[in-house]
């Protein structure tokens, strides 16, 4: 099987992170995108010492511009990308009722916007190969609605929607299109939770604990594989049974 090169944004930590040392463990060549190099620079650095190929790229999905920037510098630096993971993400929330329609935007803009535009920058390239692997990061709060999280909720139900739409149009040159969605897992974003929050979110988990991000990164590594070519428009759920439509 060629090496495969993959593109994850949101890598310097949690479960873009895991993807990245999931995909570069399976043999991939991974570009590392985020907004803030360090943490990127770290984790590439772990990846070659222990035998795998890393890149770094810095990418702000809330700056248009950039995005084609980085992906120029990444295809430069390792040549076309078969494998896109679009896993960043922001929150800003709130109630709906009192909701800056300028915090509704962004969300929407990175979130879902910024994937769209990721996707855009790979087709091209996919479809002159007939091989492309494309898998958003989704959420189960996509799926189940959450209060208080009106924009990321929408973009991240956005995203399914996506997923699906292109998994039709690309079908035909052998690239899939995928999404994940976890549930509640145990990263920076959760570790800030109250514990009275933590335990009733528990109480709803049929397996009893939150997932890691190796959890997530292991179904993003099965997508991004050539086992996973006969699946496409599909979302993996990663939840701990939470969801289960």
């Amino acid at each position: 099987m060629p090496q495969r090169t993959a593109f994850i944004t949101g890598a310097s930590r949690g479960i873009g992170r895991a993807c990245a040392l999931a995909l570069a463990a399976s043999g991939a060549r991974v570009i590392l995108a985020a907004r803030h190099a360090q943490k990127l620079d770290e984790t590439a650095e772990w990846i070659r010492s222990n035998g795998g190929q890393a890149e770094v790229v810095c990418l702000d999905l809330a700056d248009p511009e950039s995005i084609p920037r980085a992906f120029a510098e990444a295809v430069s630096k390792a040549g076309p990308i078969q494998i896109l993971v679009n896993n960043a993400a922001i929150t800003k929330d709130g109630l709906a009722v009192r909701m800056k329609r300028a915090d509704f935007d962004h969300v929407l803009q990175v979130n879902l916007g910024g994937a769209f535009l990721c996707i855009q920058q790979v087709l091209p390239s996919m479809m002159r190969e007939r091989w492309g692997r494309i898998i958003n990061i989704s959420s189960v709060v996509g799926q189940t609605g959450n209060a208080g999280q009106a924009n990321y909720v929408a973009s991240k139900a956005g995203l399914i929607g996506l997923t699906k739409s292109l998994a039709q149009e690309m079908a035909s040159r052998n690239v899939t299109v995928n999404a994940v969605a976890p549930g509640f897992i145990d990263t920076e974003m959760t570790q800030v939770l109250p514990a009275e929050v933590k335990e009733r979110i528990l109480q709803q988990i049929p397996l009893k604990r939150m997932g890691t991000p190796e959890d997530v990164a292991a179904a993003v590594k099965f997508l991004a594989s050539e086992e996973a070519g006969y699946i496409t428009g599909h979302v993996l759920n990663v939840n701990g049974g939470l969801f289960m439509g």
